[in-house]
């Protein structure tokens, strides 16, 4: 059979049939048509030839659902079109998918942004206290300690600790005042 003579729906029935020169024509044949759909459909050139290029590669897969009552150029449309509104949706979601990934960093930036200036009000705040005081809290606040063990690192009664804890707290309150 000589493919560049034969209507569309004899090439689609050869195709149906298995006879993959058959095939490659009426994609050969209707690929630019199925590239000015899919440019409509798509935000570049690039993207539209990836659709262009998946329109052929779902029409080989159905070729063989065809039956002849459309025009193969009804049915093709069809699977190209339906194609393309795939691509919408999955563009569509892409871009949810983007925007509710860029909401979350900006508020994980946002809530990093707090955290580090609140740290820094922290260490100030820490800073402004005399020695003995700022050695207590980071012992048992910064690193866990009990009282007895910030007691037995720093030689004094496990009352100290908890009268210089108590201070701290005093003065960081009068310091964010």
């Amino acid at each position: 059979m000589d493919v560049m003579t034969q209507t569309d729906e004899a090439l689609a029935h050869a195709a149906r049939a298995g006879e993959s020169a058959a095939l490659g024509r009426l994609l050969e044949r209707h690929y630019d048509a199925f590239l000015r759909l899919a440019a409509r459909h798509a935000p570049g050139r690039a993207d539209a030839e990836d659709l262009a290029q998946d329109i052929c590669v779902k029409i080989a897969r159905h070729i063989a659902s065809f039956d002849g009552r459309a025009k193969f150029s009804t049915w093709a449309y069809r699977i190209a079109l339906n194609a393309c509104r795939d691509h919408l949706r999955k563009l569509g979601r892409e871009q949810r998918k983007r925007a509710e990934y860029g909401d979350f960093a900006r508020l994980a930036a946002g809530d990093a942004a707090e955290a580090a200036r609140r740290a820094a009000i922290l260490r100030e705040m820490l800073d402004a206290l005399d020695e003995p005081l700022r050695e207590t809290a980071l012992l048992v606040v910064d690193h866990d300690l009990s009282h007895a063990e910030a007691a037995a690192i720093l030689g004094v009664s496990e009352g100290t600790i908890s009268w210089r804890l108590h201070e701290t707290k005093k003065r960081l309150k009068g310091f964010l005042q």
